[in-house]
């Protein structure tokens, strides 16, 4: 892939366009009522309907067990949260960017600072790598025809304005002045497009998946899967004082399904833990059910 060059290369690239812009419009048009009542129920059961409606938490769920079909539920999906150190997954999308643009090695030193940014959150190497990448190099490609991944004239999406250390912010971003946020529905877009490679090229969606596997850190969607057998988890997650989020491609058997929450409040990271379990069945039971 790297090494292609004159047509093949724009042929192959313009491929990747293409699936990317299919993909904002495929999601959106996936929104399914059935998923979108049993998310729901889910929400209200675990008595969280009013930070919900406050706007203290939003959730996106993807049903990708049928790749052909996927189903998309959500509630305040479209809203810019302050989002911690979910957003390094732009990050990590930059610096992939950069590697297919034969700008960044995928070497061992790179790759371990990718994975301490990824499965183990560090602040340090997430500011590094953003050095590889260049801060407003980032944004660039966060808001390129290619993934758009923020919308300065809509809600907004997935945002990295500031290095992850003491550093004032460069760059807030234009929908809500967030130095590090994110819409649930971009988050869960992200991950959709990793899954049906059109992101990047293939041996490079390999190793992003790589990175994003194996969790570091057992807390909020890992914690509360833990008790469901058979599953595998590509996670990033984040937390500064009272602002929690998580989000996740899980696979399960013949199950598949992307789980984005993002909260505001002390107990918020408790609110994402009691919801995995829940949710995780309701995308098995619901998959079991329809065969």
């Amino acid at each position: 892939m790297l090494r292609t060059r004159g047509g093949a290369l724009v042929t192959v690239l313009a491929g990747f366009l293409s699936a990317a812009l299919a993909a904002a419009g495929d999601l959106r048009e996936a929104a399914d009522p059935g998923l979108q009542a049993r998310l729901e129920q889910v929400v209200a059961a675990q008595g969280l309907a009013r930070p919900v409606s406050n706007q203290h938490l939003a959730l996106a769920l993807v049903d990708l067990s049928s790749p052909a079909r996927p189903r998309l539920a959500m509630l305040n999906g479209d809203s810019m949260l302050y989002a911690a150190s979910l957003p390094k997954i732009a990050i990590l999308l930059g610096a992939f960017v950069e590697a297919e643009r034969g700008r960044l090695p995928l070497d061992p030193p790179h790759v371990q600072a990718l994975t301490q940014m990824v499965r183990y959150s560090s602040n340090a190497a997430a500011s590094q790598v953003l050095g590889w990448v260049g801060e407003h190099r980032l944004i660039d490609i966060l808001e390129s025809p290619r993934f758009a991944f923020y919308d300065p004239k809509g809600p907004g999406g997935l945002w990295v304005g500031k290095s992850y250390g003491p550093s004032p912010a460069y760059l807030r971003d234009p929908v809500a002045g967030l130095s590090h946020g994110a819409t649930a529905f971009q988050v869960a877009r992200f991950y959709c497009m990793l899954e049906s490679g059109a992101l990047v090229a293939p041996d490079l969606t390999r190793q992003m998946k790589e990175v994003l596997s194996r969790p570091g850190i057992h807390h909020k969607f890992v914690k509360g899967l833990e008790g469901r057998p058979g599953v595998t988890i590509y996670r990033k997650s984040g937390t500064w004082r009272d602002f929690h989020s998580d989000s996740a491609l899980v696979e399960a058997g013949a199950h598949k399904y992307v789980l984005v929450g993002i909260a505001q409040d002390l107990h918020g990271g408790e609110w994402l833990e009691r919801l995995a379990a829940p949710l995780h069945d309701v995308i098995v039971g619901s998959a079991t059910a329809s065969r």
